[in-house]
């Protein structure tokens, strides 16, 4: 942390990464155990202790599985907090000042993570709101999108986005992000109206389990056509192994994905099934976005200021700046 190198910082940056999408994994267990009202207070876990403690009627494990998922929020902020200071010390070879984006990127992580918590204690406190629980996942979900720009721009140089494939694709890839973003909070609605809503009792979307899921899944296809058809045109536009690699990766995690969800609903949403469901979504949303990122050349981060390394493969650069 006191003079950190380029590596180290990408390092930590890939932890960020691995903790935020672990965390919602551990937040998808705690509402799938029907464990969301394990605490039933916020900040403290009940409202005469700020840890773990037994309460009259109520199993004692489904208050250590709420607690161990606020434990481990405080594990990610510490993390957090290291690398922004990280990226507050880091130094470019060749340069005296500090990189502004990685110092922004990296602010946002501990932010971030104080806002998850400020929603999650709202979710507890509204009883399970299934609005403010939604909320809560596509929160996180751009938690983990920030987590990842970071990791890919400390790899970066700070030259000028050039693409490495037609301007077609680079738009097609960026409407690819939006649909996983929309089959993300699709994916919240079908869970806040069916049986697995996180605790006995607590209030659920008015809506027919049936047609959500059936717009979900929708979305799902949708989602596998857009996928399909930007990897056919890198393909034929002879774009980079590697970002063809990340592509076919894509392709494989949504046929799994698609699969899995076709046999959670047949077999009547069993939880081990929907949580599988819910922690691929995340790492889904993670491969979108590098595959988006892929599409791009910034250089390495040893590129001085305005100039972009080449990117060392046969791909056709359309000539127009990305963002």
């Amino acid at each position: 942390m006191i003079d950190p190198t380029a590596v180290s910082l990408r390092r930590l940056a890939l932890a960020s990464v691995v903790a935020n999408v672990a965390i919602v994994a551990t937040g998808a267990a705690v509402r799938l155990s029907n464990s969301g009202l394990g605490c039933v207070d916020w900040p403290n876990c009940t409202r005469s202790s700020l840890v773990a403690a037994p309460r009259a009627g109520e199993p004692m494990f489904h208050t250590w599985i709420e607690f161990g998922n606020r434990t481990l929020t405080g594990v990610l902020e510490v993390i957090a907090i290291l690398l922004f200071i990280a990226a507050w010390r880091f130094r470019p070879p060749g340069s005296s000042g500090r990189r502004r984006d990685l110092v922004f990127l990296a602010a946002l992580q501990p932010a971030g993570i104080v806002l998850q918590a400020v929603v999650g204690g709202i979710v507890v406190l509204t009883n399970l709101n299934p609005a403010w629980v939604s909320g809560h996942f596509v929160l996180s979900a751009a938690v983990v999108a920030a987590a990842v720009t970071l990791h890919v721009r400390c790899r970066e140089g700070t030259g000028r986005p050039q693409l490495l494939v037609r301007r077609e694709l680079w738009l097609l890839g960026l409407g690819l992000l939006a649909v996983v973003l929309a089959m993300l909070a699709a994916g919240t609605v079908v869970t806040g109206t069916g049986p697995l809503a996180g605790a006995p009792g607590v209030p659920r979307y008015h809506l027919q389990l049936q047609g959500v899921t059936q717009f979900h899944a929708d979305i799902g296809w949708l989602l596998g056509g857009f996928a399909f058809a930007l990897l056919l045109g890198l393909r034929l536009t002879g774009a980079p192994q590697r970002i063809l690699r990340i592509g076919y990766l894509l392709i494989g995690l949504l046929a799994a994905q698609g699969a899995l969800g076709y046999l959670q609903y047949f077999s009547h949403l069993p939880a081990g099934l929907v949580w599988i469901h819910e922690s691929s979504a995340m790492v889904i949303w993670v491969t979108a976005l590098h595959l988006v990122f892929a599409l791009r050349d910034r250089g390495t981060i040893t590129a001085t200021p305005g100039e972009v390394a080449p990117a060392g493969s046969s791909a056709h650069p359309a000539g127009a700046p990305a963002t």
